[in-house]
């Protein structure tokens, strides 16, 4: 029995003697089966042609990302609390090096997630770390390995340690996440951050976010999800975005950005 992985989105399924016939999703509209068709792997295959980076994104905030890139590329992030380490986002592959690093930053108290995109290995991780995961409730269908440490929270916000807030956005997924990080818990000349996965994506100048339905197969997001993406994050005081790629980050006048981001992006979809 075996927890295969998908190639294309890096989810880890619940065991089985077998790969599954298929990936739900994959097969949504917002990814897509690879032409060579559906493949798969498992954590002991991905540890041998496969090695995470660890890499400080901020103080703090450590980035874990596998390399070469596999499936959607994205990297985690754990952020670290005197309360407790939370792991925003996930990744498919979890080696001995990796769970060395981490439990030498005191581990992971609990895990919480974007969007089902970025699900990948979150049991492996959750059962490794003794840690919960904290997922929407409105992305429930889309769990692909069930867990009793998955608790789905609902509503607008969960309140966390230290001040940390999840806040359901929607638009790329209905359960869409971002995760607040303010100020004062970040330490003295720090700024208020936002977590965003790609539910608020950084694109490449930096200067600016952008809102989709789906990236792959460019299916935009209509008005009133761009909006309701706006009034969730307007009541939270942040200067800073860590996106859900290396790199993809802004580092001054985040909420701004964000602001002037959905003004373009309306007047362009209005048009």
């Amino acid at each position: 029995m075996e927890s295969f992985i998908c190639v294309q989105c890096g989810t880890q399924f619940a065991e089985t003697a077998q790969p599954p016939s298929r990936c739900p999703i994959c097969e949504d509209e917002r990814q897509f089966v690879r032409h060579a068709g559906q493949e798969w792997t498992t954590l002991k295959r991905l540890a041998t042609d496969y090695h995470n980076r660890l890499e400080e994104e901020a103080p703090r905030l450590l980035g874990i990302g596998t390399e070469p890139e596999f499936a959607i590329g994205q990297r985690a992030l754990l952020l670290q609390s005197p309360g407790g380490n939370l792991l925003w986002d996930c990744i498919s592959l979890l080696d001995d090096k990796t769970i060395a690093e981490v439990k030498a930053r005191d581990g992971i108290r609990a895990i919480a997630i974007s969007h089902p995109h970025f699900y990948s290995s979150m049991v492996e991780w959750a059962e490794r770390f003794d840690a919960q995961i904290l997922l929407h409730a409105a992305d429930r269908q889309w769990v692909m390995r069930k867990s009793a440490r998955i608790e789905f929270w609902e509503g607008t916000t969960l309140s966390l340690w230290d001040g940390l807030t999840l806040i359901n956005c929607g638009g790329h997924f209905d359960g869409g996440t971002v995760l607040h990080w303010p100020a004062e818990s970040r330490g003295r000349g720090s700024d208020g951050a936002l977590l965003t996965g790609d539910i608020i994506t950084v694109v490449n100048d930096r200067q600016y976010v952008s809102f989709m339905r789906s990236y792959p197969n460019l299916i935009p997001l209509g008005p009133a999800a761009i909006r309701r993406i706006s009034d969730a994050i307007e009541p939270f005081a942040f200067d800073q975005i860590y996106g859900g790629w290396w790199k993809a980050n802004v580092f001054a006048d985040a909420k701004a950005a964000v602001a002037r981001s959905a003004e373009r992006y309306l007047r362009w979809i209005n048009r």
